[in-house]
C-alpha cells in the first residue's frame, strides 16, 4: 500500500476546515496509508481549536501551529519538512481540489518524479469559475514565469501537487520565497536538478470565499519572482547589499 502525506496549509478556515479533513480522511482511509498534516498559518479565528478537536479522533491527522504569519509557502515548506511517506502532496483547504483528483494525481505519477494539476491544460474542467480579474493576473503570472524561467508548465500555481519524498528531501533546505510565489521557487529548483515533473488536467472549484487579496499579492507574487531570478542569476555576488535586503524585506510572508 502507498503512503502518503498530504499537507494542507491553513489561515482562518474556521469555515471549512472540518469539512475539508473530514472529506479527505473517508476518501482515502483504505486506499492509502495516509497522513494529513495541517499547518495553521497564524490563524486568529477558530480554526486551531476545530483542528485540534479533529485530530483527538483521528489519529492519522496531525498539525503545527504557528503563531506568526509564515505565509502559504512558509507553511508548506515545513510542513514538507515533516512529510515522512513515500509521496507528498500538497493541497489548498478550502476545498477547491477535491480527494478524488489528488487521488488520481497521485496514481498517475508513475516513474515521473513529480505531477501537478493544471487548470489551464487541454481536457481541465473549472467547475465554479474565478474572476475575469483572478483568471488574467493567473495567465499574466504564468508568462512571467515562463519569461524568467523557462518553466514549461502552464499552471504553476493550481494548488494539487504531488511529488516522490526524495525529491522534496533534495531541494527543501534550499527554498526561501514563503509567499504565493513559493511554487515558482519549488519547481525551478526542482528543475534545475533534472527531476522529471509531469502536468496534467485536474477538475478544480473555485472558493467564491476565498482569503486570497489580488490587490496585496499580485505585487509581492511579482517582487518575489523578480528577486528569485536575480538570487538564480550567475551576477548575484555582485548584486548591492541594500538592493538584497530591500528584496528580503519585500518578500516576506503574504
Amino acid at each position: 500500500m502507498k503512503k502518503l502525506s498530504v499537507i494542507i496549509p491553513t489561515w482562518n478556515e474556521e469555515r471549512i476546515i472540518e469539512k475539508t479533513l473530514s472529506t479527505y480522511v473517508e476518501y482515502f482511509s483504505g486506499k492509502y496509508d495516509f497522513e494529513v498534516i495541517v499547518m495553521m498559518d497564524g490563524c486568529t479565528d477558530r480554526t486551531p481549536e476545530i483542528v485540534e478537536r479533529f485530530c483527538e479522533n483521528h489519529p492519522n491527522v496531525r498539525y503545527f501551529s504557528f503563531s506568526q504569519k509564515l505565509g502559504k509557502g512558509g507553511a508548506i515548506i515545513q510542513g514538507l519538512k515533516a512529510a515522512k511517506a513515500e509521496f507528498v502532496a500538497f493541497t489548498d483547504a478550502d476545498g477547491s481540489t477535491s480527494p478524488e483528483e489528488l487521488y488520481r494525481l497521485v496514481e498517475s505519477i508513475g516513474d515521473w518524479d513529480g505531477i501537478l494539476g493544471s487548470r489551464w491544460s487541454d481536457g481541465s474542467a473549472i467547475l465554479v469559475k474565478e474572476s475575469l480579474g483572478r483568471r488574467l493576473a493567473s495567465r499574466g503570472f504564468n508568462l512571467l514565469v515562463r519569461l524568467f524561467f523557462g518553466l514549461p508548465f502552464r499552471d504553476t500555481q493550481c494548488g494539487a501537487k504531488v511529488f516522490k519524498n526524495y525529491v522534496i528531501r533534495d531541494v527543501v533546505d534550499e527554498l526561501g520565497i514563503t509567499n504565493f510565489a513559493f511554487d515558482v521557487d519549488l519547481l525551478y529548483r526542482i528543475s534545475t536538478k533534472g527531476y522529471k515533473v509531469k502536468e496534467i488536467p485536474i477538475k478544480w472549484t473555485h472558493d467564491n470565499n476565498s482569503n486570497l487579496r489580488l490587490g496585496k499579492v499580485i505585487p509581492t507574487m511579482f517582487i518575489s519572482v523578480v528577486g528569485l531570478r536575480i538570487k538564480v542569476s550567475p551576477l548575484w555576488p555582485f548584486v548591492p547589499k541594500w538592493f538584497v535586503r530591500l528584496l528580503y524585506d519585500k518578500m516576506k510572508s503574504v
